[in-house]
C-alpha cells in the first residue's frame, strides 16, 4: 500500500515538471478545437464593397396557381379542304407545292379525259333532240285539241319531251360539278380538259399526285388549310378538367421561343375522356400570329386561382447540387446559408413555402450567388 502511494506522488511530480518546461499549462482538447460553421460566408471589407449585396425581408404578393399543360395548334374541319375530282382523269398540270399560298377561285390543277368530251357531246345531242321534241309536243297538243290526233300520240310526244328535259337537266348538273357552264358549250368549243379551283384562301399542306397520274373521285389530290381560324388544342388530365371554365385566359408558347407568350381563351371543353385519361380543351388565340402553323407543338400555362403568398426575388435564390438556398445576414459581414422550399415563380418573384422559418430575418435579395462562391471557395481551402 505504501509503494502504491509513493508511485502516485512520483507521477504527480513528473506531470508538474513537464508543465514547467515551456512555462504553460496543458490545454483542454475541447478548448483546442475551434468551432467552425461551414454554412457561414464571411466577407472582408473589400469583398463586401465589391459584392454590392442588397438586404431585404420576405414580401407578400398575390401568386396564381398555374397549371402547365401542352398540346398543338389545330384548325376546325371547315377550314381544312381535301381536293378531289368529280370524275376520273389524268392530271395535266399543277404548280402546287406544300406550303404554297392559294387564293379562293385560283386554278390549282387541270384534268383531262375523253369522258369530259363525251359528257359535253351528250349535252349538245340532248339539247338538239329537246328542241325537236318541244316542237313536236306543241304540234300534237294543238292537233289533240281539235281531235285531229289521238290522245295516245299526244301523250307519247309529251313523254318524249319530258324525258329529254330530265336528261338535259341531269347533264347540266354533271357539267356544273366539273365547273363547265353549259351555256358556253358549242359545236366548235368542246373541251377535253377541266380546271380545278381553290375553294378557300389558305395554304397547301399536302400534294398527293404528280403530272400524268390517273386519278379517280376517291383520290385526294391536294389538301388545303385556311389558317385564319386556327386554335389551340390542349390535352388536360381528367383530374384537372373540373378546374377549367369557358372564357378562362391562358398563355401558350413554343419550345423555340419560350419567352414569346401568346394569349388565348378557352372556348370549348370536351366532355369525352380519352383512353389516356385526358380531355381536349380548345382555345382561341386572342392575337393571331401568322408564324403559328397547324400541327405545331405548344406549351401552355393556365392560371387557376390567386393566393397571397410570401415571396422573394429570384436573385435571392441560389441553386447548389440540385437544392435551393438563401443567405440570412447574421451581421454586416457574415451570412448564413439556409435551405428554402420554393413554389411558383411569377413576375420575377418566387413563392417561399417554408416562409415561417425566415420571418423577421434579414435576407440577401440581390447578388446571392456571390456569397455562394465565397462559401464554396472556403470549403476548398
Amino acid at each position: 500500500m505504501k509503494n502504491i502511494y509513493n508511485l502516485l506522488i512520483f507521477a504527480a511530480l513528473l506531470s508538474a515538471c513537464g508543465a514547467k518546461k515551456d512555462g504553460t499549462a496543458p490545454k483542454n482538447d475541447v478548448e483546442n478545437t475551434e468551432t467552425k460553421n461551414e454554412n457561414i460566408a464571411k466577407l472582408t471589407d473589400a469583398q463586401l464593397k465589391n459584392a454590392e449585396l442588397q438586404i431585404g425581408v420576405l414580401g407578400t404578393q398575390n401568386i396564381a396557381t398555374v397549371l402547365k399543360v401542352n398540346g398543338k395548334i389545330d384548325v376546325p374541319p371547315q377550314n381544312m379542304v381535301s381536293i378531289s375530282t368529280p370524275l376520273g382523269g389524268y392530271l395535266k398540270t399543277t404548280k402546287l407545292l406544300p406550303g404554297m399560298h392559294v387564293s379562293q377561285g385560283e386554278i390549282i390543277a387541270t384534268i383531262e379525259d375523253q369522258q369530259f368530251v363525251q359528257l359535253q357531246q351528250d349535252y349538245l345531242s340532248v339539247t338538239s333532240k329537246l328542241g325537236f321534241a318541244q316542237k313536236e309536243y306543241q304540234r300534237q297538243q294543238e292537233l289533240n285539241i281539235s281531235k285531229a290526233t289521238s290522245d295516245k300520240v299526244f301523250q307519247q310526244a309529251e313523254n318524249e319531251y319530258r324525258n329529254l328535259q330530265i336528261e338535259q337537266s341531269g347533264l347540266v348538273q354533271k357539267l356544273n360539278l366539273l365547273r363547265i357552264n353549259a351555256k358556253n358549250i358549242g359545236i366548235q368549243n368542246i373541251s377535253k380538259s377541266i380546271n380545278m379551283y381553290s375553294p378557300i384562301n389558305g395554304f397547301v399542306t399536302k400534294v398527293n399526285v404528280n403530272i400524268g397520274k390517273y386519278v379517280t373521285p376517291s383520290d385526294v389530290l391536294f389538301e388545303l388549310v385556311n389558317p385564319s381560324d386556327i386554335h389551340l388544342n390542349l390535352k388536360i388530365f381528367e383530374k384537372d378538367v373540373a378546374k377549367l371554365r369557358i372564357g378562362q385566359k391562358l398563355f401558350c408558347y413554343t419550345n423555340a421561343e419560350p419567352s414569346k407568350k401568346h394569349p388565348c381563351e378557352i372556348i370549348l371543353i370536351s366532355k369525352d375522356i380519352s383512353p389516356d385519361h385526358t380531355a381536349d380543351v380548345h382555345c382561341h388565340f386572342l392575337d393571331y400570329d401568322k408564324n403559328l402553323y397547324p400541327g405545331m407543338y405548344m406549351n401552355a400555362e393556365i392560371e387557376l386561382k390567386t393566393n397571397a403568398s410570401n415571396t422573394l426575388p429570384e436573385d435571392a435564390i441560389v441553386n447548389f447540387e440540385g437544392k435551393e438556398y438563401i443567405f440570412i445576414a447574421k451581421n454586416t459581414q457574415e451570412f448564413e446559408l439556409a435551405a428554402v422550399q420554393t413554389g411558383i415563380v411569377e413576375n420575377g418573384n418566387v413563392e417561399i413555402k417554408n416562409a415561417g422559418a425566415f420571418a423577421n430575418k434579414n435576407i440577401v435579395i440581390k447578388n446571392a450567388y456571390t456569397l455562394l462562391m465565397v462559401l464554396k471557395n472556403k470549403e476548398d481551402e
